[in-house]
């Protein structure tokens, strides 16, 4: 199938904030995550032709966004904690509910900043944006049974940081 220049300009236009938004949440530096969605698009642009239309295109975006800020991560080697990093603008919370909700926020930022990209990737996917399982499932090309396994591991291993950050 491929996808013809005007409408890979229309998933630009459509998909580039959610994929900042996961870059942000994988690296954990803005302008890192800039580089991601940057090398994420160029790496689309090169595979579009390849796009059959199987999946979603957003399910597809994602994959692409995530390959792309894992082998960043590969190569810096270094978990960086997300305190301190700004939530997109689009998704920031009104300053009274950031108020009540800024330590627990950072201390959930930092827990998750901990986490091996195996358990970080499908916990901010799935809880942070919202993707249903199907979606997940796909981005990691892995089955459901297998993500919620990895789900479940995740959230233990949040739960045991969140006590260690206490």
């Amino acid at each position: 199938m491929g996808l013809d220049a005007r409408t890979f300009d229309q998933l630009v236009r459509a998909h580039t904030d959610r994929m900042y938004r996961v870059a942000l949440r994988l690296c954990g530096d803005p302008a890192e995550a800039e580089d991601v969605v940057q090398d994420a698009w160029i790496a689309a642009w090169r595979g579009r032709d390849g796009f059959r239309g199987e999946a979603k295109a957003s399910t597809w975006l994602y994959r692409v966004v995530t390959n792309t800020a894992l082998a960043h991560l590969r190569r810096r080697r270094v978990t960086v904690p997300l305190d301190g990093v700004p939530e997109p603008a689009d998704d920031r919370p009104s300053p009274e509910a950031w108020a009540l909700l800024g330590e627990r926020a950072g201390a959930v930022h930092r827990a998750i900043a901990t986490l091996e990209p195996t358990q970080r990737v499908p916990l901010v996917l799935r809880e942070l944006e919202g993707l249903s399982y199907e979606e997940v499932a796909g981005v990691l090309e892995v089955s459901v049974p297998v993500l919620h396994k990895r789900l479940h591991r995740a959230r233990a291993a949040l739960l045991v940081r969140l006590g260690e950050l206490r």
